[in-house]
């Protein structure tokens, strides 16, 4: 859907991709002190720590990387450094690669040790993991197409970073108390930043932005591609194929693995 912009800078709809500088940076800030929040929890409970695999730790190095990308992105628009945000921005797009390809490894690697998360069952953890760093991708790649529309493009990276903040509100959850609800509530916390964001637009422009509705329709969209796969023969079929040979193949994809006897609830030391 084409956005036409008068000399202002307005669209038909009322919407400018500059007024609007504040409310996302902030709202980056937020998304980031989710992210950093949820590690630091886990690590000051003695339920993480650095002593993992170097895949997980380049993992973790380019995730996070992602976030500070973001943020950066998000302030140098709000203090005008345009250019600098472009140049950034071809960066950020090559990064996404290494991000599809380390959250695969990870997951692969997790599931075929055996070691998903007790309060997730392990077929779905193999399901959601994937599918989520996809969607991110997919919002993302949908924004850097309509970059020239500063509206949408902010919206829809809005919407894919939404999609990363799952780690950080889970290790923020009682985990171990909602089960075996764990990664629908996980999932719901994700859409708080896009409802927010749906609401200060109807609250600034008395409408809300048609970006939100894809945005948050693919993130919705996701949730239930995630539940269809899991609990269908496809899924079970995935995960034996994906674990033969290995210690996760001792492990029943639908059954929630019991909980690890040294305290540690990350499943990724």
């Amino acid at each position: 859907m084409a956005t036409i912009l008068d000399n202002r800078g307005v669209d038909h709809r009322g919407f400018t991709g500059r007024g609007d500088d504040g409310f996302f940076l902030r709202a980056a800030f937020g998304m980031a002190a989710v992210i950093a929040a949820g590690f630091s929890l886990q690590l000051a409970m003695g339920r993480s720590s650095f002593a993992s695999p170097p895949l997980v730790h380049a993992h973790a190095i380019v995730f996070m990387g992602w976030v500070a990308l973001y943020l950066a992105q998000n302030w140098f628009v709000a203090t005008g450094n345009r250019a600098m945000h472009r140049r950034l921005g071809w960066l950020a797009t090559g990064w996404v690669v290494a991000m599809v390809v380390l959250g695969f490894a990870v997951t692969l690697a997790i599931v075929r040790r055996g070691q998903v998360p007790f309060f997730f069952q392990p077929v779905q953890f193999l399901v959601f993991d994937p599918l989520s760093v996809l969607t991110f991708a997919g919002l993302t790649a949908a924004a850097v197409a309509l970059r020239r529309q500063t509206d949408w493009h902010r919206r829809l990276h809005f919407c894919g970073m939404s999609m990363l903040l799952g780690p950080g509100f889970g290790r923020l959850l009682p985990m171990p108390l909602i089960a075996p609800w764990a990664f629908e509530a996980t999932f719901v916390a994700t859409l708080i930043f896009p409802i927010i964001g749906v609401v200060a637009d109807r609250r600034r422009r008395g409408r809300v932005h048609p970006a939100w509705g894809w945005g948050i329709g693919t993130m919705v969209a996701t949730l239930l591609l995630v539940e269809v796969i899991s609990y269908s023969p496809a899924g079970t079929a995935i995960y034996d194929r994906v674990t033969a040979g290995t210690p996760g193949a001792a492990v029943s994809p639908l059954a929630f693995p019991p909980p690890p006897g040294n305290g540690r609830v990350t499943g990724r030391t």
